[in-house]
């Protein structure tokens, strides 16, 4: 079996909502969501980007999205910006559930790509520590510092709704990332604070003001950690053909997100059968890119999918789409893992 490095998932958002739980979440799964250890050890997940992201409070009265997302066209509103004071307790509790995780013994928290490689040798989930908006960083930075030596080494300045340091794009379809302003000027230290710290800045939910600027700024790599390609699917969260250009001239990368609703030619969020969507998102993203800069962003535990992958459990069955599509083992090697570890050799050193 192919091991997996995974470029995106949610799953502290579940550890978040059921606190008291945690081991049967984890440790023998309940049967719900995407990932638990026994279908991680199933699907051959060895490692990925564990998300810390900030709930926006949810009105009683507040419109059926799920619905909405499913019947396009739509633009959903932005959410209201979440400050430091609020939003660091929250980050503080879903650290917490990934540091019990690594109390296990089933899972290390990476901060390099050294450490990557020796927790999957030994059969550890190999964590990296990632936030999903920089909501729990206040515009001194100070809490950057704070948070890099708890272990954060994977940054998006935005998720979709604006923070201190930019813009994030709506949910909407059809619709292009040009949605507004840049990065503050906090959001331009972020950055330049973030490349000397070596965190790595992940491009997804950035609008493309924003995307330019991060462009111009950092001296690493550019990413997207789970993006597709809006030439496919032509919604704000994709990337556009001559963002994934500039992408593949600064050695960078893009993990293919699961989400039905950024697969999807018509936008739509419901599931569907076989393999057609992927395949035309992994095709032009490798067209793009090239073979050494396109990997896994699955957004596990925060997405709706396809019927083929279901779960984590069902990732050798996107291996073996690829296959019979054409991809040979050296490629689904890179896509699989391969050349995530290589970006972040990149962007981290060594």
């Amino acid at each position: 079996m192919i091991p997996v490095f995974d470029g995106h998932n949610d799953f502290l958002l579940r550890l978040l909502r059921d606190p008291g739980n945690r081991e049967t979440i984890w440790l023998a799964g309940e049967g719900k969501g995407h990932l638990d250890l026994p279908r991680m050890k199933a699907g051959g997940f060895a490692g990925g980007f564990f998300a810390v992201y900030i709930p926006s409070p949810v009105a009683h009265d507040a419109p059926d999205f799920e619905a909405i997302m499913d019947a396009p066209p739509y633009d959903m509103p932005l959410p209201d910006l979440i400050g430091a004071e609020a939003a660091q307790p929250t980050a503080v509790a879903m650290i917490g559930h990934l540091m019990w995780l690594e109390r296990t013994g089933t899972l290390a928290i990476c901060r390099s790509v050294a450490e990557i490689r020796a927790a999957m040798a030994a059969g550890r989930i190999a964590a990296i520590l990632h936030f999903e908006g920089a909501e729990a960083i206040g515009e001194d930075l100070d809490a950057l510092h704070l948070w890099h030596a708890a272990g954060l080494r994977s940054l998006g300045p935005v998720w979709s709704r604006p923070t201190v340091f930019g813009h994030g794009v709506p949910f909407r379809f059809p619709g292009t990332p040009d949605t507004g302003p840049g990065l503050t000027e906090a959001g331009k230290r972020l950055v330049r604070e973030c490349n000397t710290l070596k965190v790595m800045i992940d491009l997804s939910h950035l609008n493309g003001a924003g995307f330019d600027d991060v462009a111009a700024l950092s001296d690493a790599p550019l990413v997207a950690t789970h993006s597709n390609a809006h030439a496919v699917t032509p919604s704000t969260r994709n990337l556009t053909d001559r963002q994934l250009d500039l992408i593949r001239e600064r050695d960078g990368m893009v993990g293919l997100n699961f989400a039905t609703v950024f697969l999807r030619e018509d936008g739509r969020k419901a599931p569907f059968d076989g393999w057609e969507p992927v395949l035309r998102h992994m095709d032009h993203l490798i067209g793009r890119l090239g073979e050494d800069r396109v990997g896994l962003g699955s957004d596990f535990d925060g997405a709706t999918l396809p019927n083929g992958i279901g779960d984590a459990a069902g990732l050798p069955r996107l291996l073996d789409a690829l296959r019979t599509h054409g991809y040979d083992e050296p490629l689904l090697e890179k896509i699989a893992h391969g050349n995530w570890l290589a970006l972040l050799s990149r962007t981290w050193g060594g």
